[in-house]
């Protein structure tokens, strides 16, 4: 499947969109790990919790567990919420 990669990511991806499968979001960000090493390290904390500025969008709807379940026809977007002060 299709997955946008935020700005802040390029540096590990080169690209905007890159290929990646699994049948949930942690399946689907280990295979972009193993393609893009410690990419997920920067989406996934230690306890396997999203990071509070990451945000997961599956087929145009905000996602909120790793484990939601994913087809071959889903398109993902990451997106690195930005904060200031």
């Amino acid at each position: 499947m299709k997955v946008r990669i935020p700005s802040p990511l390029l540096a590990y991806t080169k690209q905007t969109v890159v290929d990646a499968s699994g049948t949930t979001i942690a399946e689907l960000l280990n295979d972009l790990d193993r393609q893009y090493p410690g990419i997920r390290f920067r989406v996934i904390d230690e306890q396997d919790r999203m990071r509070p500025h990451m945000r997961f969008f599956v087929n145009n709807a905000q996602v909120f567990d790793i484990t939601h379940s994913l087809s071959a026809q889903d398109s993902v977007v990451l997106v690195q919420a930005l904060s200031g002060g």
